[in-house]
């Protein structure tokens, strides 16, 4: 699961990047937004999964 997480994070984040060469205007901001999510997601999931050290 950890594994999926991080390549989610990692494609997401390479998007997200890409998004400004790629495209303009509003259609740029709504597929920012929408990578923006996804990394935000995917990075509380991975934050959550961490394991505990005493």
């Amino acid at each position: 699961m950890k594994a999926l997480l991080w390549c989610v994070l990692v494609v997401a984040v390479l998007f997200n990047v890409s998004t400004s060469f790629a495209f303009d205007g509003v259609r740029q901001v709504l597929f920012s937004v929408g990578s923006g999510v996804v990394v935000l997601g995917s990075a509380v999931g991975l934050f959550l999964m961490r394991t505990k050290r005493a």
